[in-house]
């Protein structure tokens, strides 16, 4: 598909503004959306980034390629420098490394990232 690397920037801008609304206006939404939604959202992006940045890849390759950033992203939430920290405070150092390491974002991550994955294998020319 020789448009794909263009279409995957577009889903992955798409999917950074859809998080920056999720997790910046104030929509009513029980915390347990707010949270993990955000955190889907923000695993969906990496996946589509993984796939702009590799467009040739399966859906397969992308998917554990996303996990493995995911899960590297919230590991290193357990690592403490004062340089980290203080970026970490900035809202882009919010938005893209977060402050507290949590398994349960993991699992998110994971489970956005699975069904991004399925949702692009299938959306393929010719899959049924």
């Amino acid at each position: 598909m020789p448009n794909r690397p263009f279409t995957c920037l577009a889903l992955t801008l798409a999917t950074t503004l859809a998080g920056l609304i999720w997790r910046m206006a104030p929509l009513p939404l029980p915390y347990f959306f707010w949270k993990y939604g955000g955190s889907a959202l923000w695993a969906i992006d990496v996946y589509w980034l993984c796939a702009a940045l590799l467009p040739r890849a399966s859906p397969r390759v992308l998917a554990l390629l996303a996990a493995l950033a995911a899960l590297a992203v919230e590991l290193s939430r357990l690592i403490e420098s004062p340089s980290l920290e203080a970026f970490r405070l900035t809202l882009p150092g919010r938005l893209i490394l977060g402050r507290v390491f949590s398994p349960r974002d993991v699992a998110a991550y994971w489970a956005a990232i699975l069904a991004t994955a399925l949702i692009d294998h299938f959306a393929k020319p010719g899959r049924r």
